[in-house]
């Protein structure tokens, strides 16, 4: 079984203490610190931007992602570089030529990542498969959090899982969306290995540290 990532969305963080809960979730044994940035163009929702990144950098040495649900990336690349993320997520939808912008995001020492959204298919996915570290699928609709999980998308992953074998095995698949104990151990039966999870995390009744922990038993078979 491949290593099982945990990733705690920022987005459900409680924002009045977020370098408090960035090292409570370091404390609680997550792997990376997940940042959805929303512009008000390619989703409705605002969220947070570069600086946001930048200050919790002092807080945690976890591996910091960003996924730029924005109009033009290409445009915030190097800002959210700057600010200290060591990947970066864009959006396909926003993409005309994706093998250059991945490309320019690794140039950067970033890991670069490519994200689908439920409708959206992978077919093609190959032809760009060595500019790629990171697959996200999202399995809801981007930019609202708390969302049911679509199931209708595990199909994908595992086509997803199929073509990355073949064409660049070390590329990992993220999911993102209605993640907790009931859906994480098929996401990761389908090929996901970092599991994006806002909601359940962090409005877990017993706290964020036995949140990650359920979800962490039901992925390797104790839960």
């Amino acid at each position: 079984m491949p290593e099982i990532s945990i990733a705690p969305s920022m987005l459900c963080a409680d924002f009045r203490r977020l370098g408090e809960q960035a090292r409570e979730v370091a404390e609680a044994g997550a792997q990376w610190l997940h940042f959805d940035v929303m512009d008000g163009w390619f989703v409705d929702a605002i969220s947070f931007g570069p600086l946001v990144i930048e200050a919790l950098r002092g807080e945690t040495e976890l591996h910091c992602n960003a996924h730029l649900m924005v109009g033009n990336p290409t445009k915030h690349i190097e800002s959210f570089a700057r600010a200290g993320a060591d990947s970066l997520f864009v959006q396909r939808e926003t993409l005309t030529q994706p093998a250059h912008v991945l490309a320019h995001i690794r140039s950067l020492g970033l890991l670069a990542g490519l994200v689908f959204n439920p409708a959206t298919p992978v077919a093609g996915l190959e032809t760009i498969a060595d500019q790629l570290d990171l697959v996200l699928l999202m399995t809801v609709e981007p930019g609202t959090a708390g969302q049911e999980f679509m199931a209708s998308v595990l199909p994908k992953i595992r086509q997803t899982r199929e073509l990355l074998e073949e064409f660049n095995p070390e590329a990992r698949i993220a999911v993102d969306g209605g993640v907790d104990p009931n859906t994480a151990p098929e996401l990761v039966a389908a090929g996901a290995e970092i599991l994006i999870c806002g909601s359940y995390l962090f409005e877990h009744p017993e706290g964020l540290s036995a949140g990650i922990e359920s979800l962490r038993e039901a992925v390797s078979g104790g839960g």
